[in-house]
């Protein structure tokens, strides 16, 4: 996978990525936090090859990169995490990059267990997501699953699934105090039937204001904080 930008490389190496190379460009050292990293890479063992900004335009997927680029292992997690107590974030369909790689940044801020991507998210290792969860998605356990696999392992593990809505309860604090597993949906569709008829409660963000709606990143991250707010994080 590819992993793209200072801070983005920077926390995965703090998190120990498997690195399998790095492409560096002059433009690297130009770029804030730029020169340490560059001073990193020399001293790690890492294969680092460098070209000009030019070629590395040509290989990065930001339009305006930052000369870095570091190719290593894909993390890759198991339902097997799935226990009684823990706390996560399901993501179900949620197809925009930018919106997946948010919600998994909230979960690390908030410090959830695990995510769960089910079938019709957006890659979480693609290098616009990894970019948007600003590298956090090296500091998390990500789980890529199918939605009657995730379900039946989390109500075997006894994990309340909560469903966000536009309509629902507030976050009470019994969910607070135990494990929960918090399930946000499609950008159009919202959660599907199948999860909505496995959870054992729905809630909403009470919004007095004009607006019909918020971005599910939005969404999702405001109701992470009411679910973790108690316990400190």
């Amino acid at each position: 996978m590819l992993v793209e930008g200072v801070r983005a490389v920077t926390e995965a190496l703090d998190a120990g990525a498997n690195g399998r190379f790095a492409v560096t460009s002059p433009r690297l050292g130009h770029t804030s936090g730029g020169s340490a990293l560059a001073t990193r890479l020399a001293a790690a063992d890492l294969e680092v090859h460098t070209v000009d900004d030019a070629e590395l335009s040509e290989l990065a997927d930001t339009e305006h990169a930052q000369g870095i680029l570091l190719v290593c292992s894909e993390p890759r997690s198991s339902l097997d995490l799935v226990e009684a107590g823990v706390r996560l974030l399901v993501l179900d369909g949620v197809q925009d990059p930018g919106n997946t790689g948010t919600l998994v940044r909230a979960s690390v801020a908030f410090g959830l267990d695990a995510v769960i991507a089910l079938e019709g998210t957006a890659d979480p290792w693609a290098p616009k997501t990894v970019r948007a969860s600003a590298g956090m998605a090296f500091r998390i356990p990500v789980i890529q699953a199918r939605l009657l696999d995730a379900v039946a392992v989390l109500q075997r593990a006894g994990v309340p699934l909560c469903v966000a809505a536009a309509v629902g309860e507030a976050v009470g604090g019994d969910l607070r105090r135990g494990g929960f597993a918090l399930i946000v949906g499609n950008e159009g569709a919202g959660v599907r039937d199948e999860l909505r008829d496995a959870a054992t409660s729905t809630v909403s963000i009470p919004m007095p204001g004009p607006a019909e709606s918020l971005n599910v990143g939005m969404a999702g991250s405001l109701l992470l904080y009411e679910l973790t707010k108690e316990s400190g994080t």
